[in-house]
């Protein structure tokens, strides 16, 4: 596994993670998939006459990429699940061809109060383009295993 185990993070440690160039392709499929008809992100011509000149990638679409972007570093493998998810915010549009690299800082752990084999940590993320623009920010919370439980089986 490549992600992190609670008991390998400390609150303050900074992650620099890859990046992917969003394609018109991801714009428009995942709109479609997810049944969103926003003329901005599916009407060239609509979004033409726009204070932005053309098409916006899906802001939910920028949010997941962020997200998957870190799974490699910290949570492949290494976690129960996505607790939630705080805060999201887009300062900043972002355009087919753009390329998005994300940042990750963990903000907070603790021990889980029911279950001694896992730890709560919030982890705040930024989606940024190659000039540090900044497109998505969020908080996240996650249950992550501990290293120190891994392979033992309960009772």
């Amino acid at each position: 596994m490549t992600g992190k185990y609670f008991d390998e993070l400390e609150v303050g440690m900074k992650f620099k993670h890859g990046g992917r160039t969003v394609t018109e392709m991801d714009n428009v499929l995942f709109s479609a998939l997810t049944m969103n008809t926003q003329p901005l992100h599916v009407n060239e011509d609509f979004a033409s006459k726009t204070e932005f000149g053309h098409r916006l990638v899906n802001g939910v679409f920028t949010f997941g990429l962020v997200v998957g972007l870190t799974v490699p570093d910290l949570t492949e493998g290494t976690i129960v699940a996505n607790l939630g998810y705080d805060k999201v915010v887009h300062p900043h549009p972002v355009f087919h061809g753009d390329t998005i690299y994300a940042e990750s800082e963990i903000i907070e752990k603790r021990e889980s109060k029911s279950r001694p084999e896992v730890g709560i940590v919030r982890i705040k993320c930024w989606g940024k383009k190659p000039d540090g623009t900044i497109v998505v920010e969020f908080e996240r919370t996650a249950m992550f295993f501990k290293r120190s439980h891994v392979g033992k089986s309960e009772g």
